[in-house]
This record gives C-alpha cells, structure tokens and sequence, in this order.
C-alpha cells in the first residue's frame, strides 16, 4: 500500500488473516488477506452479514486479537508490537457493552472514568456534555436495568466517550435499537465527527446504514468485496 496517506490514516491494514480453530481439527478464517484504509475525520462502515468479519477485525484494531499474517496501524502505531498503546487512544464498544445493571447511569460513568484514570475536574466538565448530547441527563440517577434498550446504548457510547479518544470503534451499535433510538445514535455520530473532528468506524449488517457513512467497506466471508467513499447523508 502507497504511504502517501500515512498521515491522513488513521487505520490501515494490509493483507490482514485471522484464524479460528472451529473443530477439532478444522481452521475457519475469519479474515482472509484485508486491506483497507479509514480516512481521518470521517465515518467509515463495515458493512457485512454475520460471519464476514467485521467484529474480528475491529477486535484487531483494539489488539484484543493478534492477526496471523498482515499489519494494521492504527494512529501511526504498530498494534501487533503495541496493543496497550492503541488501547489508550481509542474507545472500542463491543455489540454487548459491559454496563453494570445495578449501577446508576452516573455510577456506570464514574466507573469508566476510574478505569480512565479521568480527574475530578475533567469529569465535571466532560460529564454535562455527554449528558446533553445523549439526552441522558434527566436519567442521571436512574439504575441502567430500569433504561430502554437505545438508552443503554447511548449510556454505552457515553462510557466509551469519557476517556476523549482519537478514534471511536462501534460494532454493530444499532442492533436491537427501535428506529428511532437508532436515528438518533446516528445524529450523536455525525455531531462528534462534525463538530469534534472525531474518526469512527463502525459495523453494521444493514445496508441502509452504508448510506450513512463517508466510506464503506463490503466485507463477506472474510474479504472485502468492494469498498469506495459514499455521499454523506443527513442522518
């Protein structure tokens, strides 16, 4: 791959492969020789049914998987030969994000400003934001079991924003969502990449959604079928 857009990359992987033993003796691959780029400032889809590979190669770009043959970077930095410094810059929500049920939303949030290491002083400031932007701020005391399934996913992607990353990695966050929790995850998408300079990269199953996104990526099986930029549309 060209190294012209080094700098304006802020993933690029070149013929990454994934193995999985599934079996006693059978190995299925998950990923089979990917390359693709994800542009800075933008919003980008893997777009695939289940099985194509989309979360594998998310969990890659997190270095929660090692791949067996192929690189990524990912800001710059060789997740391979340093996962735990990609793992501070990015924030990575899974399709089931770790919520604690019995927790309050606020509680929910200080724990991950724990895990973050995020002062006092910067939660009072980020903490309003996020409230605002999710529309969670009348719900701030109320149980995470007690919310809608859209409100759990917004409380999830206010987890994953307190630590401010550089990159935002969502796997399939629209699943289970009503349509309109789900147009309203797409608007908190746009306004971070819009007014934040957020880049976003995320999965989903539906095709309707790579209409969304700056740039989609066909995954099937573990290849990319096809891949260009996309007409951004008014989410």
């Amino acid at each position: 791959m060209p190294d012209h857009n080094r700098e304006t990359d802020v993933l690029s992987c070149q013929g990454l492969t994934k193995e999985f033993i599934h079996g006693p003796h059978e190995k299925v691959k998950a990923l089979d020789g990917v390359t693709l780029r994800v542009a800075r400032g933008a919003v980008t889809g893997l777009i695939g049914p289940d099985g194509a590979g989309k979360t594998t190669l998310i969990r890659i770009a997190t270095g929660l998987f090692a791949p067996e043959a192929g690189s990524i970077r990912v800001l710059g930095i060789d997740v391979t030969a340093n996962p735990q410094a990609v793992q501070s810059r990015v924030g990575y929500m899974p399709q089931r994000f770790g919520l604690y049920e019995d927790l309050t939303v606020e509680e929910n949030l200080n724990l991950y400003a724990d895990l973050h290491g995020i002062t006092p002083e910067t939660r009072s400031e980020r903490y309003p934001q996020l409230m605002h932007m999710t529309g969670l701020g009348p719900f701030n005391r109320r149980l995470a079991r007690q919310l809608s399934g859209g409100m759990k996913q917004k409380l999830g992607l206010a987890c994953t924003l307190v630590s401010t990353p550089d990159l935002l990695l969502l796997d399939e966050p629209t699943v289970g969502v009503d349509p309109l929790s789900r147009r309203e995850l797409w608007q908190i998408v746009y306004s971070l990449v819009r007014e934040q300079g957020l880049t976003v990269l995320l999965s989903t199953s539906y095709l309707e959604e790579a209409e969304r996104c700056d740039m989609a990526v066909l995954l099937l099986r573990g290849r990319v079928l096809a891949s260009g930029p996309l007409p951004k549309s008014v989410p």
